[in-house]
């Protein structure tokens, strides 16, 4: 009965992010209509293939037009073009090797036995990338389709080369895809993480009201940030390559690739994620450490109001670098008014940590390490 009960919340929970999923296609923009737009496309793309090769022309292997075809509907422009000429290279080279053995040995499993090494070891090679498989793909197509002719393996090359044009041709034709609002989402979700945790932590140490769990939780935090950071700078990567060779981005000028802005933001939130890595497993190992004492309230205030500026120089950091209206002139100037807050505050900390943990040297190198970092981190955010 429990079991039953399991599956039911399962499909119950699958059925709701399913049914979310298609909401949120249909609504507008977004990275779910994307998928949707795509998964359109490819279908498209083999139902062609197959209408001029399967149906039109009856041609025996039919299938791989449509199959290449639908590959290639890549996640990007130039990821169709690149993948198609690796994967039509590698069926090529091992149709031709499959066909020449064969020919020559009169015999499909000797023929066998020698190519897939051979075509195996080629598909390794580095210039085809990840589609060097297809190698020996072509060769088995070959090999188990019956009479080996040198007609009938020309005819499978060209069903290839068919589909992949067909594939291509419908990724550009057809909304070729664009990452840029991936980028920024990426962007956006790890400042707003950021912006959050700094907030959260300075909260606890400003009023007392932490311990090892809240710590705890805290640094786990941390190192989710350091992860969404990680996928920001991927999707910084896609959006670049979506703007490759595609003819979308040039119609429309509302497309334009991440500038240094975008790699400026990432840099800097890559700090942030490790300055409040550090912060959050120093406070995580005294709260858990039952010899290490608590740090003096004045101190812990002081680090407090620092961070929670932090915070808040963080937003407008987001908003100076992208935000949805482009640059924004009075986020900067805030920007520069924050930091020079939290350089005063910084001061402030500095002033009272030696006399707050004098009768400790271990707490005095650790804290002013934190100190160090906070006035990089400080100096980072109003790079130009």
């Amino acid at each position: 009965m429990e079991r039953t009960h399991r599956v039911n919340r399962a499909v119950r929970r699958w059925s709701g992010t399913a049914v979310s999923a298609v909401r949120r296609a249909w609504e507008g923009p977004g990275r779910e209509r994307d998928l949707a737009v795509q998964a359109g496309k490819g279908a498209l793309a083999a139902w062609v293939a197959w209408a001029v090769v399967g149906w039109w022309l009856a041609a025996p292997m039919a299938f791989v037009a449509p199959w290449v075809a639908v590959v290639l509907v890549e996640s990007t422009v130039y990821r169709s073009l690149a993948h198609g000429l690796q994967q039509l290279t590698a069926i090529t080279v091992g149709t031709a090797v499959a066909t020449a053995v064969a020919l020559l040995l009169d015999s499909t499993m000797a023929a066998m036995a020698l190519v897939l090494p051979a075509v195996l070891l080629l598909g390794q090679w580095q210039r085809l990338g990840n589609q060097g498989v297809y190698a020996a793909t072509g060769a088995l197509f070959v090999l188990t389709g019956g009479p080996v002719t040198v007609a009938a393996s020309g005819a499978r090359v060209l069903e290839a080369v068919f589909g992949a044009a067909v594939g291509v041709t419908v990724n550009v034709l057809i909304r070729p895809p664009v990452y840029l609002r991936d980028a920024r989402s990426a962007l956006e979700d790890a400042t707003r993480e950021a912006h959050e945790l700094l907030g959260a932590v300075a909260d606890g140490l400003a009023t007392g009201e932490w311990d090892a769990r809240a710590a705890g939780d805290w640094h786990v935090r941390a190192l989710r940030l350091g992860r969404l950071v990680d996928q920001a700078r991927s999707a910084i990567g896609w959006s670049r390559e979506s703007m490759r060779v595609n003819p979308r981005g040039r119609r429309e000028r509302t497309f334009s690739p991440p500038g240094e802005r975008y790699t400026d933001a990432v840099d800097v939130l890559d700090y942030v994620a490790v300055h409040t890595a550090g912060v959050t497993r120093t406070v995580w190992e005294t709260a858990d450490s039952e010899k290490a004492a608590q740090p003096a309230p004045e101190l812990t205030r002081a680090y407090a109001d620092f961070l929670r500026q932090t915070a808040h120089a963080i937003r407008l950091y987001g908003r100076t670098r992208f935000g949805p209206s482009g640059h924004d002139d009075s986020a900067e100037e805030q920007l520069h008014e924050a930091v020079e807050e939290l350089h005063r505050t910084l001061r402030v900390f500095r002033q009272r940590l030696p006399g707050a943990v004098s009768d400790d040297p271990a707490a005095l190198v650790t804290y002013g390490t934190l100190l160090a970092q906070a006035h990089r981190l400080a100096d980072q955010l109003v790079q130009d």
